[in-house]
Parts: structure tokens; sequence; C-alpha cells
């Protein structure tokens, strides 16, 4: 049989240990042996077939029912609410340059008149909407802009 600590006392090591490594994870980060771009295009095959695989298997769904709402829950309030607010801020470069070809494609649309409320013809609105962020998002997709 062979030779190794119990769970709790590799965990414990490994909860108590890894938090004071975050300089090693930065270092690595800005310093990395490969590119990380070029790595992740070449692994973009075994991504795939790994991604197919799952579907297959039918992974996701059998890993959201042994993770069950409370390990969602937890996971979400005891690391999400204190990432929430610091993330955001970070991103808010990138939520601008993301979302400025759709606000730019929203404020182009001349919409039809608006109706009464609950009237169906409003549903034209939003179609035009739609069909305007629809083709947005296509011209992303083809590196348009």
């Amino acid at each position: 049989m062979a030779d190794i600590r119990s769970i709790d006392q590799i965990a414990s090591k490994w909860a108590t240990v890894t938090p004071m490594r975050s300089g090693d994870y930065e270092d690595g980060v800005k310093n990395p042996r490969k590119s990380w771009a070029a790595g992740a295009t070449a692994a973009s095959d075994a991504y795939d077939a790994g991604v197919q695989k799952a579907i297959t298997d039918k992974r996701f769904g059998k890993g959201v029912r042994k993770a069950g709402d409370p390990k969602w829950t937890k996971g979400c309030v005891e690391k999400g609410v204190s990432r929430w607010g610091p993330g955001v801020a970070l991103a808010q470069d990138e939520f601008r340059s993301g979302f400025a070809p759709y606000r730019d494609a929203i404020s182009r649309i001349k919409l039809s008149p608006r109706y009464a409320r609950r009237d169906p013809r409003n549903l034209k609105r939003v179609a035009e909407v739609v069909d305007a962020l629809s083709k947005a998002k296509e011209r992303q997709l083809s590196g348009g802009s």
C-alpha cells in the first residue's frame, strides 16, 4: 500500500499554502514559458474533441446534478459576491469596447411607431431591435465593425 497523507491533511495544506503563491501565479502569467494564445490555438482540435465527448457523455447535466443548487449558491455567495464589484470595475474598458458595436446598432434603428400597451404591432419594434443586434453580431463574428 502506498504511503500517503490523509485527504484532510492534503486538503488543509493545499488551502493553507496555495493562497500564499499568488506572486508565483502572477509571475507565471506575466512570464509564460510559451504563448497562451499560440498554445490555445494549437489545442483547438483537441478542445473541440473534448467538448464533443462531453456532449456525447452528457457530462454537463451530470455535473450540474452532482453539484446541485447548494454548491452553486455557496460558491456564488462565498466567492462571487466579494469579487463582483472589483471584477466589474476592472472590466469597464472591455465592456465599453465589446458593447459599443451593439449600442451603435441600436442607435441607428429607425423604429416603427409605438402603439398602445399590449398592442401586438409593438412586436415589430422588438423584431427591428433583434434584427439590428443579430446583424451586429454577425459583423463581429466575420471580423467587421
